[in-house]
């Protein structure tokens, strides 16, 4: 590859198409969030600049939760009276008051929407594939096949840091194979945690191979170093190269980090893209590493600390599951955070405080792989395809339902079993919530039917929001205070305002189900979810899922105001932007 092949996806033509898309974003969740207020004007809306002087022109169409559905091909910038080339980045500096974009946040804010916008270029040069034919593609190419990211956020591919000869090698979306690399820590500074039933040797031999296993001693057995007194490590190529081999170099020099070399197995980056999925070996575990690149208002590392409790968690969870009979009922199952490895750079630990960045540049943890659950006739994809639109503008979740040929409430009431009942339960039942984003629940399908949910990312996301619960010494951090009148917030933000918005919209967008239908069978799966617990019946009315309104919590705001660390870690409550309140869609339909 030549330097200007690096860059051939930055076209004009592109690069005025990313702006569009990413300007229809940027004005319809900021006016979501009530940044910026669209005023009426003819046929359309009007957002104007701080100055008053530049005006943005849309049609859009007004949806519950104060849902703003921009059309992109009517967006046009006008200033002085002459139209205007769209430029998010110009975009940006014109509103940056109204956004709250300080001076030191804005020029770093600007470097993550110009990183988002690249991305979205690349995604513009990949074959256009139809909806129709996604829905029949298998997990991987469903997973690098989405071209939007997190919906709510409108910087959301920034990963500062990734230079564009690394973006290309280690972005979902480019589908490149990876191999990772592994590094012999030292046990004096490095431990090894597993889920019961669980033995280091065993496990490494069937993550590596005996092959791969023999090669990383003989490495260590040629420096004169004993393979026993060593963990094995897997590592972000990312992170070697730009992090460990010089923030860690002391280690490297005493060998107490020893570079083995690359394993034999090619990996593929998943949405999240610090987690890998085994190419070569499906049925293998997944691998996820510490990538200290800014993304989304945090810098991605993995906590050695976090990891020691990492496999207990999983083990607790999936006990809690297996033993309810309503989460049961429902197929709902976790692919558990089986191992993990951690090492402690203790001069770092001197220096800092516990969610220190430097803290979280050495660990992984290896996660069970999906496809070993399937059924004869079973598929998998990730939630976030949901949302998903094609070139066409038809839904990813469209096109199941017609594969499926069930009636669209009939459709959806088997997703929302799967997926929303057992959120419903676990946060009744035992104040249990987790952070169900599309990117974080795998999908079980069949002829385009949900069949079944699957959960992940569980040590690090889970929450128990009693703080009486009695929980196992060793799970007991998944305990958290949360003031009364947040906590269902974990319902209404994360599921309703942050996914379900989403899918309602486009389906109704396409004219296969309308909101009040698609509102009417939440409600319907809610009270008949409900009417089977009714031992919970005090619980439903002290957390009323259809009380009038809701607080509106701004993922966004949050960004704006720290876009390198949205949230305060010590107090993630603490930390929202609550700004007026939604009218609760289901409320209608108690």
């Amino acid at each position: 590859m030549t330097l200007a092949d690096a860059v051939a996806h930055l076209t004009p033509e592109r690069w005025e198409k990313a702006n569009r898309l990413l300007i229809r974003k940027a004005l319809a969740e900021f006016a979501h969030e009530r940044l910026i207020t669209p005023r009426e004007q003819g046929d359309g809306y009007v957002v104007r600049s701080d100055d008053g002087l530049t005006r943005y022109r849309f049609t859009a169409t007004r949806r519950a939760l104060d849902h703003w559905q921009v059309d992109a091909d009517s967006l046009t910038r006008h200033r002085d009276g002459v139209e205007l080339p769209l430029s998010a980045l110009d975009f940006f500096v014109e509103l940056k008051e109204s956004l709250g974009l300080g001076d030191e946040i804005l020029p770093v804010y600007l470097e993550e929407i110009s990183s988002t916008l690249s991305g979205t270029c690349y995604k513009l040069t990949k074959p256009q594939l139809p909806v129709a034919e996604l829905v029949r593609a298998d997990f991987q190419a469903i997973e690098t096949g989405m071209t939007e990211g997190h919906p709510c956020f409108v910087a959301n591919n920034g990963r500062l840091g990734f230079g564009i000869h690394e973006y290309l090698s280690y972005a979902p979306e480019t589908a490149s194979p990876v191999r990772l690399v592994w590094l012999a820590a030292h046990r004096s500074r490095a431990a090894f945690t597993a889920g019961v039933g669980i033995e280091y040797e065993a496990f490494v031999h069937g993550e590596l191979g005996a092959e791969t296993v023999e090669r990383f001693r003989s490495t260590l057995r040629e420096q004169g170093l004993d393979p026993a007194d060593y963990l094995f490590i897997p590592v972000h190529p990312w992170q070697w190269w730009n992090k460990l081999s010089v923030t860690f170099a002391a280690e490297v020099a005493r060998r107490n980090l020893v570079c083995l070399g690359e394993g034999a197995d090619e990996y593929l980056a998943q949405q999240s893209i610090r987690t890998f999925f085994n190419r070569s070996h499906p049925e293998k575990h997944y691998v996820k590493t510490a990538l200290s690149v800014l993304n989304m208002g945090f810098m991605r590392g993995l906590s050695a600390a976090y990891m020691d409790a990492t496999p207990a968690i999983n083990d607790w969870l999936a006990g809690l599951i297996d033993s309810d009979p309503v989460l049961k009922s429902t197929g709902l199952s976790i692919i558990r955070e089986r191992a993990a490895v951690g090492y402690r750079h203790l001069e770092y630990e001197k220096a800092t405080d516990r969610y220190s960045p430097y803290r979280k540049m050495l660990a992984a943890l290896w996660r069970e792989s999906p496809v070993s659950s399937l059924q004869d006739g079973e598929s998998l994809a990730t939630m976030a395809s949901l949302v998903h639109v094609d070139h066409e503008g038809r839904s990813f979740a469209g096109a199941l339902i017609e594969r499926s040929g069930l009636p669209p409430t009939t459709w959806l009431r088997h997703y929302l079993r799967a997926y929303y009942t057992p959120l419903l339960h676990s946060f009744y039942a035992y104040d249990l919530v987790y952070m169900p984003h599309g990117e974080n629940v795998i999908l079980v399908l069949e002829d385009g039917v949900v069949r079944r949910a699957i959960y992940k990312d569980i040590a690090e996301e889970i929450a128990v929001m009693d703080p009486d619960a009695v929980l196992p010494p060793a799970v007991s951090r998944v305990r958290v205070e949360v003031p009364e009148d947040k906590r269902l917030l974990s319902i209404f933000t994360d599921v309703f305002d942050c996914f379900f918005r989403f899918l309602a919209a486009n389906l109704a967008e396409e004219g296969i189900l309308t909101e009040d239908d698609f509102w009417r069978t939440v409600a319907e799966v809610t009270r008949e979810y409900q009417a089977s617990t009714p031992e919970l019946a005090d619980k439903f009315r002290q957390y009323d899922m259809f009380a009038p309104r809701f607080a509106l919590s701004c993922l966004n705001r949050l960004q704006l105001r720290d876009n390198r660390q949205m949230v305060d870690l010590a107090d993630p409550s603490g930390a929202l932007q609550l700004v007026g309140t939604l009218e609760n869609p289901v409320a209608a339909f108690r």
